[in-house]
């Protein structure tokens, strides 16, 4: 049977391609859509698009759940996922978040919310496959290189720092080895804030310029040698379509918070 799927920010940037994904595939049904910006149009108009059926977008993930749901798709916006997620588990409904922004103490609600209700919820900071390979490698050498610090590039317009690629790949490096530090942050002589952000116990320095879409780099150092392991993201949303249906249809067997595509491909 076909997995029944509903889409919030259905047209957004990355939204609107996994729906067509979605539309294009027999392995699932699109049977809601959420889009504040379109609410009471029909998909089909709003995404110009042939394949697309006439389901009535919603303003409301509450209101779009009405209709049986196995997994919630989250584009939306920092300020709203953790919302609409919970709304998800409160129905009964799994959900993949491909939404950056969320902090480790709203993952923690998330998944005990989510061990509560008995349903599986998949968030990646980055559904590509090079992203998910960038974090697994970069793994590999947190386990043999003991200095390392983090880049993340993106739009001028992207508002959360760091996006939910750099504090995942820091989050998680930080629970494979201890990043030591020559010198103490605090220790810093001048501006400390020139030091970046520490995120799981590295330093994450955040770009906003025009000319990037997402670019994320992790560095390592040692005495005379340096390792640069970095992921760069086209102006499509197409790299992050194939991920994101694969969390699509693992999320509805899970049970609880799995955090990262790299879980997914290599656990």
């Amino acid at each position: 049977m076909s997995i029944k799927v509903c889409i919030a920010g259905v047209t957004g940037w990355t939204g609107k391609s996994v729906a067509e994904a979605v539309l294009e595939s027999d392995d699932f049904e699109l049977v809601g859509a959420v889009a504040r910006s379109s609410a009471g149009m029909p998909l089909s108009e709003a995404l110009g698009y042939s394949l697309a059926s006439d389901i009535i977008i919603m303003s409301e993930v509450r209101d779009a759940l009405k209709v049986s749901t196995d997994v919630l798709i989250d584009y939306t916006h920092p300020t709203s996922v953790k919302q609409h997620v919970l709304s998800a588990i409160e129905s009964g409904s799994a959900a993949v978040i491909g939404t950056s922004g969320l902090m480790a103490n709203d993952f923690q609600e998330i998944n005990e919310e989510a061990q509560k209700r008995q349903v599986g919820v998949i968030s990646a900071g980055n559904f590509s496959i090079t992203a998910a390979l960038l974090k697994h490698f970069s793994g590999i050498a947190a386990k043999y290189i003991p200095h390392w610090e983090i880049i993340d590039m993106a739009s001028a317009g992207k508002p959360d720092a760091p996006s939910g690629t750099a504090q995942e790949l820091s989050e998680y490096l930080g629970e494979v080895a201890h990043n030591e530090l020559t010198v103490a942050i605090s220790d810093t002589i001048g501006s400390v804030n020139a030091r970046g952000a520490t995120v799981g116990g590295a330093q994450v320095h955040s770009l906003r310029l025009p000319s990037y879409v997402l670019s994320v780099e992790s560095v390592f150092g040692l005495p005379e040698e340096r390792l640069s392991i970095r992921h760069d993201a086209g102006s499509s949303a197409q790299p992050y379509v194939g991920g994101t249906l694969l969390a699509a249809k693992e999320a509805p067997e899970r049970v609880g918070l799995i955090r990262g595509l790299d879980t997914l491909l290599f656990s």
